[in-house]
């Protein structure tokens, strides 16, 4: 059997990374519809017959009633693939959700937080789902698959083997339960990396976000293409998102002014299909005043610019002059050699304390 697994589109998602630029959080909302669309086309086209959707398939904080439409009509051009849709903690099953009161397709299963088995003629589907915005019980201690000769697939959203607090909020998973479970597929969500294929005949998987949402989120998105029999599996990611968040060093040290760090910027040649984070590195003969900056730069996919320069000075020399700014020196140097600090922390506050004492001179 065939089957696309797709997790976390958030549809609605206000993208606050990209506000900063004209308009390129709407213009992200559109093309997180384009990318839906495309999924659905592939389908289609390549006569797909199952559709898992591992939760966060929008964001119920911000989803509108008329985005829920665009997504359901969709669903109703592919009316002979099964759907079948897990809530997660961005979308759960609530009283007033739009999974519990919008008339959805007929060929639309939603899982709610009880475990439920929908039987076919060549597989069981398991699932169960948030029906809040945390979910520290799971349920795998329960399931017990009924018939291990059919082709039996999970899906739901959580954490797999999370270790943190913040992980054990979101329906913790532990890795090596699962597979004594015995199931030929299991579809996660939550986890916005792709995570398919690192190990031989991988059968828990994450698609990662549909598309990325940030810069936290580098490289490409889209889905998982599953073929399954009872003895092989075969995946294969399919691109789907048409942008890519990028980061990319600048290194400034010959730079020495900040309108020349303008230019410098100016006229990078960058790719017109992708956000860029520059990080300016090296070291700065000038004070930066990123704000400033920013202001001035005429290419749109630049969205954010990171200050991770050093002062070019010689610490050591700065030390034995008889002046605040030596003491000043002479002081965090001793404590950056007693460690008895954070060396970030530490070389951060010396950089600004410098920085304010070359201002009030």
């Amino acid at each position: 059997m065939k089957f696309i697994h797709m997790a976390d589109m958030h549809f609605d998602t206000p993208f606050t990374v990209l506000n900063n630029r004209n308009k390129l959080g709407e213009k992200r909302r559109l093309e997180q519809r384009e990318a839906f669309k495309k999924v659905i086309e592939y389908i289609k086209i390549n006569d797909i017959k199952y559709l898992f959707i591992s939760g966060d398939l929008y964001d119920n904080e911000y989803i509108r009633k008329t985005t829920i439409e665009y997504i359901n009509n969709l669903f109703k051009e592919i009316p002979n693939t099964k759907i079948y849709i897990t809530p997660g903690n961005h979308d759960p099953y609530l009283n007033n959700s739009m999974y519990k009161t919008f008339k959805w397709n007929n060929n639309v299963v939603i899982f709610d937080e009880n475990l439920k088995i929908v039987e076919n003629d060549d597989c069981d589907l398991y699932g169960y789902g948030f029906n809040d915005f945390y979910c520290k019980n799971n349920i795998i201690d329960e399931i017990e698959i009924k018939n291990k000769e059919k082709i039996n697939i999970l899906i739901t959203h959580g954490a797999l083997s999370g270790g943190s607090s913040f992980d054990m909020e979101y329906n913790p998973l532990n890795k090596n339960k699962l597979k004594e479970l015995g199931f030929d597929y299991i579809a996660l969500g939550h986890i916005h990396k792709p995570d398919y294929n690192t190990e031989i005949n991988q059968r828990i998987v994450y698609p990662g976000s549909t598309i990325s949402m940030g810069f936290d989120e580098l490289g490409k998105h889209g889905v998982i293409l599953g073929e399954i029999d009872k003895e092989n599996i075969k995946l294969n990611f399919i691109p789907i998102d048409d942008k890519e968040f990028k980061e990319s060093e600048i290194d400034i040290s010959e730079i020495n002014s900040e309108e020349e760090l303008i230019e410098k910027l100016n006229s990078l040649n960058l790719e017109n299909n992708v956000f860029y984070k520059l990080i300016l590195v090296g070291d700065k003969n000038f004070e930066i005043n990123l704000y400033n900056i920013f202001k001035f730069i005429l290419n749109e996919n630049i969205i954010k610019i990171k200050d991770e320069t050093k002062l070019k000075i010689n610490l050591e020399e700065v030390s034995k002059e008889n002046s605040l700014k030596g003491l000043f020196v002479k002081e965090i140097l001793e404590e950056l050699n007693n460690n008895n600090y954070n060396k970030e922390i530490l070389e951060n506050a010396l950089e600004i304390g410098l920085e304010a004492i070359q201002n009030n001179k």
